[in-house]
C-alpha cells in the first residue's frame, strides 16, 4: 500500500523479452499487485512472466491468443483494478522506459486529492527531453497540438507519455466508454477525462530510452492518432451540448 492506498501496476507487454524481467523485479514493494498483459508475444515473454509469477500472488498473467493493441491491454487491466477495488492504478510498460523510482511522484498528488489522473511530462523542462529522438519531439509536439484542441484542456503536455496513475473514480467512469486499441489510447483517455471534467496533473520526469525499439511507425501513427482527434472533438462538444 501507498499511504493507506492499494496500488496495482498494469504491464502491457508485447515482444519484451529483453526488458520485462527487469521491469518486473524493479516495481516498488508498495506495489499491492501487478497485472501483467502478453499480448500475444511471439518471443520469450510470456515464458519469462510466467517463471516470475509462479508462486507469486501479488503477479496476475492475462496471456492474450491474438495481438490486440496497447489500448486494449490496458484497458484489460483497468477493468482486473475495478474488479479487486484498487484504489490507484499505474501504467508501466514492458520495455523499460518507465523509471520504477519516479512512480511515487505520480501516486502522490493522488493520494493528497490533487489529481484524479496523473501523467509523466517528459517535455516542459529542457533537461529532460535528453536523449528523445528529434522525430519524437515534433510528434509530440503536433499531437499535444491537437490533443489540447480536442478535450479543451490546455494545461496538458505530452500526451503520449503512457506512465500514468489513475484513482478508482476516474476509473470506473472510463469504464463507461470503449478505449482506443492502439497507441492513441493515452490521447483518449486525456479527452475523456478532462470533458468528465477529472483533475489531470503533469509530473516532470526525464526521457529514458535504452536499447529497446520502438513499436511505433510514426508516418502511420500520427495520421491515426489526428484521426482519432478529430473525432474525439465532436464527442465532447456532443457531451457538452447535452449537459
Amino acid at each position: 500500500m501507498y499511504k493507506g492506498n492499494r496500488v496495482a501496476v498494469v504491464v502491457p507487454a508485447y515482444n519484451e523479452e529483453l526488458f520485462i524481467e527487469k521491469v518486473l523485479k524493479n516495481i516498488p514493494e508498495f506495489v499491492d499487485r501487478v497485472f501483467v498483459v502478453d499480448d500475444a508475444s511471439s518471443d520469450n515473454t510470456g515464458k519469462i512472466v510466467a517463471l516470475m509469477a509462479f508462486g507469486n500472488r501479488k503477479v496476475k498473467v492475462v496471456n492474450l491468443l491474438i495481438n490486440s493493441g496497447v489500448g486494449n491491454a490496458v484497458a484489460l487491466g483497468h477493468g482486473l483494478a475495478i474488479k479487486e477495488n484498487i484504489d490507484i492504478l499505474a501504467v508501466m510498460a514492458g520495455d523499460d522506459q518507465m523509471d520504477p523510482q519516479n512512480l511515487k511522484f505520480l501516486l502522490e498528488p493522488i493520494t493528497t486529492g490533487m489529481a484524479d489522473y496523473t501523467k509523466g511530462d517528459r517535455v516542459s523542462l529542457r533537461e529532460h527531453t535528453a536523449g528523445m529522438p528529434g522525430f519524437r519531439r515534433f510528434g509530440t509536439r503536433l499531437l499535444t497540438i491537437l490533443t489540447r484542441i480536442s478535450s479543451g484542456n490546455w494545461s496538458i503536455r505530452d500526451p503520449q507519455n503512457g506512465y500514468t496513475a489513475i484513482n478508482y473514480r476516474a476509473l470506473k467512469k472510463l469504464e463507461l466508454t470503449p478505449l482506443y486499441e492502439g497507441y492513441g489510447y493515452c490521447n483518449d483517455i486525456l479527452v475523456k477525462l478532462s470533458a468528465f471534467k477529472f483533475n489531470i496533473l503533469n509530473v516532470p520526469m526525464p526521457a529514458r530510452y535504452g536499447t529497446e525499439r520502438s513499436g511505433i511507425k510514426y508516418h502511420y501513427y500520427i495520421p491515426r492518432v489526428s484521426w482519432l482527434l478529430v473525432k474525439l472533438y465532436f464527442w465532447r462538444l456532443r457531451l457538452e451540448s447535452q449537459a
